[in-house]
């Protein structure tokens, strides 16, 4: 599949999704919010971009504590979510873009720190997204990223489970795979950290593809295994499950440089 047919995948994707996504509390749940904020290490002169920003939940929670914030993602439907969502909290700090996290419309050390969050897997190509970020980001800077991490072992079926709730999805990197691009990009490490997020399946998966979720998770519980690497179990709402999610950042030079 050619980058252009798997973006349009995304876009369609997402606008379907655009609202609804908006409104999952998971996307919010102050837990992560916080961890994430932590890494960020904020301060109040910077100047911040969240790439592929989705409807602005994490941009919007930078913005009282920098300079300015910059979202951009490549789903219109997105972008209006965002902004309605700056709208409400009274944000004046921001501003949205439209277009592609692997080729970013920013001047070479635009941005004091930059951000992705939930997004890497959509990518075909996460690596030269990662370039980008490092490219856009001051000297003196931070990058962080935070992503679904399944283990080596789970990595296989948790994009088959992926792939079955949201057609956009490329693959999830492992923990090590992500720590090896930022290794190759020339970044030094400064945090890595972990959370789980827990959610309920059929909140975020279409009822159309319900069926065939159902089975795969429902065997996966069966089995005791826990094959999908997200420790599934029955609830009375329904089933519910983690996302492993890691956080990572760096500084845009390898350590010692």
């Amino acid at each position: 599949m050619s980058t252009d047919t798997h973006n349009q995948r995304i876009v369609d994707q997402f606008t379907r999704w655009a609202k609804p996504f908006s409104e999952l509390p998971i996307h919010a749940e102050s837990g992560a919010m916080t961890r994430t904020l932590e890494a960020c290490e904020l301060k109040p002169k910077l100047d911040v971009l969240d790439v592929a920003c989705g409807p602005g939940i994490l941009a919007c929670a930078l913005a009282p504590h920098v300079r300015t914030v910059t979202g951009i993602d490549i789903t219109a439907a997105m972008i209006e979510q965002a902004r309605a969502r700056q709208m409400k909290a009274g944000l004046q700090n921001l501003e949205w873009h439209i277009g592609d996290a692997a080729a970013l419309p920013f001047e070479t050390g635009s941005f004091d720190r930059v951000t992705t969050r939930y997004s890497f897997h959509h990518m075909p190509e996460p690596a030269a997204a990662l370039a980008e970020m490092k490219r856009v980001c001051r000297s003196n800077g931070r990058i962080i990223v935070i992503d679904a991490t399944p283990s080596p072992e789970t990595q296989f079926a948790y994009d088959e489970m992926e792939r079955l709730r949201d057609p956009s999805h490329a693959s999830a990197l492992t923990l090590e795979q992500l720590r090896e691009i930022g290794r190759e990009a020339g970044l030094g490490e400064v945090i890595v950290d972990a959370y789980r997020l827990e959610a309920q399946l059929d909140t975020l998966a279409e009822a159309s593809d319900m069926p065939a979720l159902t089975t795969m998770f429902d065997a996966d519980i069966a089995s005791g295994k826990d094959h999908i690497g997200v420790a599934a179990w029955h609830s009375t709402t329904g089933i519910r499950f983690h996302f492993p999610i890691s956080i990572i950042a760096w500084e845009p030079r390898s350590v010692g440089g």
